[in-house]
């Protein structure tokens, strides 16, 4: 008996990390492609909006997958955490869904036009900044907690629960931290005015996200006493610190490689690595919860069969998709061509 729960210990484990990753992967690949979006406003030459759009021609429709194979694990290995999470959060979720659609059809429909190209910008942009927008609330609300009927196993709190000043302020914080990613992805594969303009923004975009990462980390342990004890309670307040100052080296070091060694790579590199801390930092607050902090992940787990089941399929699936995004992105590495075509 023991090896079995020492199995399933290690099972639910797993599966959290899987998911966990899946939904860093996600952020990181579409980020840069959401924050690229929500750029095109403030490019007017058809151009350089042409050029931005053939930076990730290629591989955005891919950056994608990464969503539905985190929604879908969710569902599949914590199917309570997912019946509750939902319910909390249909209204930004479907925003986000909605904004998705829009975007990718004004991503095909905008090079097939002449007369309507304008009102297919306005989607790419509008559905780029409203996805990221709703994507930061919905984390914001999930960190915030949602109120569950534990008897009845079900979400027992109320259509507008999602809205608050936290959940706005960490969709704010996200939607500027894509453009940050975008405009560093930019620095990377442009040229030119277009690329001197977006070291400018990301520069600008740096210094917001650093902001926002500072509120958002000094705000979270308030909001469930877990929280606070989780990285103030004795040895712990340490590893606070430590965090806080590997988010401002690496911040220094982007903002070093943007204008003093104007770097075309660490730029972006860099701003990566302070998503994948301050995700890190995410996972720190919440583990061994899925639903804050009321459901854990072996509440929420699937059985063990099952489990074991889905592992073998995403043993197989996962590594096939990390080549072929990897493989991807080395065929179109390189800097953007002005005169090359979106097909």
């Amino acid at each position: 008996m023991a090896l079995v729960d020492g199995i399933s210990f290690d099972l639910t484990t797993l599966w959290a990390f899987l998911i966990a990753f899946a939904v860093l992967v996600y952020v990181i690949l579409d980020g840069f492609d959401l924050g690229l979006g929500i750029l095109f406003a403030l490019e007017r030459k058809r151009r350089d909006r042409d050029v931005m759009m053939n930076s990730v021609a290629p591989v955005w429709d891919g950056n994608e997958t990464w969503l539905v194979l985190g929604g879908g694990g969710l569902f599949a290995a914590f199917p309570l955490a997912y019946a509750l999470i939902l319910p909390a959060l249909y209204a930004p979720l479907i925003a986000m869904l909605l904004a998705l659609i829009f975007r990718g059809v004004a991503f095909e429909f905008r090079w097939r036009t002449e007369r309507w190209r304008g009102v297919w910008d306005v989607a790419f942009i509008g559905g780029s900044a409203v996805a990221a927008l709703a994507q930061g609330v919905a984390l914001g609300a999930l960190l915030q907690g949602i109120e569950v009927d534990k008897a009845a196993r079900s979400y027992s709190g109320g259509w507008w629960d999602w809205l608050t000043p936290f959940s706005l302020t960490v969709g704010v914080a996200v939607l500027a931290g894509y453009a940050l990613l975008g405009a560093t992805w930019l620095v990377m594969k442009t040229d030119g005015p277009l690329q001197e303009r977006m070291r400018a923004r990301a520069w600008v975009l740096g210094l917001v996200t650093v902001g926002f990462i500072g509120v958002v980390s000094l705000w979270t342990p308030f909001l469930q006493e877990g929280y606070y004890s989780r990285w103030f309670g004795g040895w712990r307040i340490g590893l606070a610190v430590l965090v806080g100052a590997a988010v401002i080296a690496l911040a220094f070091g982007m903002f070093r490689a943007l204008h003093v060694h104007r770097h075309d790579y660490w730029p972006f590199l860099l701003s990566l690595a302070m998503f994948c801390l301050s995700f890190g930092g995410l996972g720190i607050s919440i583990y061994p919860y899925i639903v804050p902090v009321e459901v854990t992940i072996y509440e929420a787990a699937a059985p063990r069969n099952a489990q074991i089941f889905m592992l073998i399929g995403a043993g197989v699936l996962i590594p096939v998709v990390l080549a072929y995004t990897a493989y991807a992105y080395w065929v179109f590495r390189g800097k953007i061509d002005p005169e090359a075509g979106y097909h």
